[in-house]
């Protein structure tokens, strides 16, 4: 089922370019990440499942690349611009050769099963 998103034709003509440019440039750069590097890990200080991913990664050998936004008490409009664009969530979000595999559990879980290593390829 795909997931529910307003209609362009809801949004008045007056606000549509507020709706499309609400912080475009954060998710501008996330989507450059992913489409440059096989593994994206973004994430936000203080929090950490961000780091317990990135040990996971480290200790497995699997190169990949950290984004960070903020953290409890600053960014969180930007933060929110990447959460309604991916649908997911809380970070971290855990891009895979384009594939958002979810976060930190999401990732050891397909870790676990062998499936990480099949998305690597």
């Amino acid at each position: 089922m795909p997931r529910q998103i307003l209609d362009h034709k809801n949004i008045h003509p007056a606000v549509q370019s507020t709706v499309a440019d609400n912080h475009a440039d954060i998710v501008a750069e996330v989507q450059l990440a992913i489409s440059n590097n096989k593994v994206v890990i973004v994430g936000m200080a203080q929090n950490p499942a961000p780091k317990r991913a990135r040990k996971v990664l480290d200790e497995l050998g699997v190169e990949h690349t950290y984004l960070e936004y903020g953290n409890y008490f600053s960014l969180w409009r930007r933060r929110n611009a990447l959460k309604m664009w991916s649908g997911w969530p809380s970070f971290p979000m855990i891009f895979v050769n384009g594939v958002l595999i979810g976060g930190s559990s999401d990732m050891r879980a397909l870790i676990a099963s062998g499936e990480f290593t099949a998305l690597l390829k």
